[in-house]
């Protein structure tokens, strides 16, 4: 019974639900409904009719000393919501109003069971008007009242259909009544009460068995046409009633009703929920009386947000060991093993382009504030082979490529050393005329600039220069392809990193010009005995399953930078 802590406080139930056993052990009628499993579990199957008619006429019997018979063809009521709406009336009409005089109040559609005006009579002694429209609710009502000596306070009274308060009062026009109470149809038609239009496909089924008559559980309009037309009577009678209230089974007829009030310019309105079980119900008060006490609405209770545990995961000593010696070519090298364990988690995050900063924490750990970009985390493999894929096709054709051009190279440089030895003879001859010819004596200047009297040895130096540029370049490339070949860290992700790196020294976060990330967090790396403990604490973005799977990533990735 979920929602019984939210039931009213002075309700019975609320803190000490009903003992089926001992109940069973004490009637007969009620026993035979009751299960026992395996564990000595006793339960109740609230699907079938007859059990849940048991359980409510032994309930009122054993707590409230009633003898009622409900037809299996109506509207079986559940004592415990009822009487949620009971001690709310109490509350309505004050607990001091309660102890000094009668209080007559008007149950519109009592049912068979007759139970609010049954409930109120013994609890409060309050006097009751019952009106009911179906033939067989009225005798059964007019039987329950007598049959348990309430007559007095009970009067049940047969209206014809659609006859709300004004023809109920219309013999009783002196008295003024404190309240009354209703418990409307709640569907417009047979497919809502079935539920195909009315509830939530996600929600799950109900947990109980849906009986009642025709006019107990459909109306034309569904509960809100009935609601306000209950309140198209109260406009007329106004003070003929201290307190007009409804309940309803739907939160969604709450404001529209509500809203009909405030048109209507109605002084006093207000709300309040009933709990029960898994079941849910709302009730509506008016009052045309300025000085009724009004009970406050249930406060919206602001749901806490419980703070989410951390994802964390574990690198071993053993671990920690293998990643010593990969590491120890850095420089300077790591010597604490939660620094070890960071510099491999750096490594990888730069290699999956997530950009991160180290930030203060405390003693004896590593903090890291994490922005991921892109989800360069989830099909790396394909990725990878993609490359290979592609390396595969490239390398021969790179190859003659990188030949042909050397070639290209080595005869252009040849070229321009063979032009500028003759450009050096001739500046010699052209010296004598340089004056005489102003053209020619411009180009020689830029001649000059351009190639120095030595300049022929400059030029070897630098084509010996650029042969050996060649062959660095073509010796990178190499490696690049080996290390293709081996399945190992991406160089040009690691360049490209190390590239944005340097332009941003200070590790500022790019993100918030570009405004687009997929997620931010801050990972902590803490020592924990001889092992490191990561924690990965979200901050903000789109889904956290994706640090999850980041996380996941890093844990799987650090174990084969460990044992490759």
């Amino acid at each position: 019974m979920a929602l019984n802590k939210s039931m009213h406080p002075r309700n019975r139930y609320k803190d000490k639900a009903p003992d089926f056993t001992y109940l069973a052990s004490k009637y007969t009628e009620f026993q035979q409904h009751v299960h026992t499993s395996l564990t000595g579990k006793v339960s109740l199957n609230f699907k079938d009719p007859e059990a849940v008619r048991a359980l409510t006429c032994t309930l009122l019997k054993e707590d409230f000393g009633l003898m009622i018979d409900i037809p299996l063809e109506r509207l079986i009521p559940t004592v415990p919501l009822r009487l949620n709406y009971i001690h709310w009336v109490e509350d309505l009409i004050g607990s001091d109003t309660v102890k000094s005089k009668l209080i007559r109040g008007i149950d519109i559609g009592t049912g068979a069971s007759c139970i609010y005006p049954l409930l109120g009579a013994t609890m409060n002694g309050w006097f009751f008007l019952a009106t009911e429209v179906d033939d067989m609710c009225f005798n059964y009502a007019k039987k329950n009242v007598e049959q348990n000596n309430l007559s007095d306070l009970i009067k049940v009274v047969k209206v014809p259909q659609k006859t709300l308060l004004m023809d109920a009062l219309k013999e009783e026009s002196e008295i003024v009544y404190d309240f009354c109470m209703c418990n409307p149809p709640f569907f417009a038609n047979q497919l809502e009460a079935k539920g195909v239009n009315s509830r939530n496909p996600s929600r799950p089924p109900p947990s109980s068995v849906n009986t009642g008559g025709i006019t107990e559980i459909m109306a034309e309009g569904g509960e809100l046409e009935f609601v306000k037309r209950i309140i198209h009577d109260s406009l007329q009678l106004k003070k003929r009633l201290r307190w007009y209230s409804c309940m309803l089974g739907k939160k969604c007829s709450l404001a529209p009703l509500k809203e009909e009030l405030r048109q209507q310019e109605v002084p006093k309105v207000t709300h309040t929920e009933f709990c029960q079980g898994r079941t849910m119900r709302w009730a509506l008060a008016w009052s045309f009386y300025e000085d009724v006490i009004m009970p406050s609405p249930p406060s919206k209770k602001r749901k806490l947000e419980k703070p989410r545990k951390p994802i964390t995961f574990t690198i071993l000593e053993s671990t920690i060991k293998e990643l010593k010696n990969k590491v120890a070519s850095l420089d300077p090298v790591p010597t604490e093993d939660i620094e070890v364990a960071t510099t491999a988690i750096e490594k990888i995050l730069a290699e999956l382009k997530v950009l991160y900063k180290r930030v203060p924490c405390g003693k004896g750990e590593v903090s890291l504030f994490l922005t991921a970009i892109q989800n360069s985390w989830v099909h790396v493999r394909r990725k990878k082979r993609d490359r290979m894929r592609q390396l595969r096709e490239l390398p021969r054709a790179t190859s003659d490529m990188l030949k042909s051009t050397e070639a290209d190279q080595t005869t252009e440089k040849q070229c321009n050393a063979n032009t500028g030895s003759v450009r050096a003879e001739e500046e010699s001859d052209l010296s004598s005329s340089a004056e005489s010819n102003a053209k020619t004596g411009k180009a020689t200047v830029g001649a000059k600039e351009e190639f120095p009297v030595n300049g022929g040895n400059n030029l070897l130096n630098k084509l010996h220069v650029d042969q050996e540029n060649n062959m660095e370049i073509e010796e990178k490339y190499n490696q690049c392809k080996t290390s293709f070949a081996d399945c190992k860290t991406d160089d040009a992700v690691e360049q490209e990193i190390c590239s944005s790196t340097m332009a941003n020294p200070e590790g500022e976060d790019t993100t918030e010009e570009s405004g687009s990330f997929l997620f931010k967090c801050l990972m902590n790396v803490k020592k924990d005995g001889k092992n490191a403990h990561v924690e990965m604490h979200w901050v903000e973005g789109q889904n956290r399953d994706l640090m999850n799977q980041l996380s996941t990533y890093l844990r799987n990735q650090i174990f084969k930078l460990a044992v490759s």
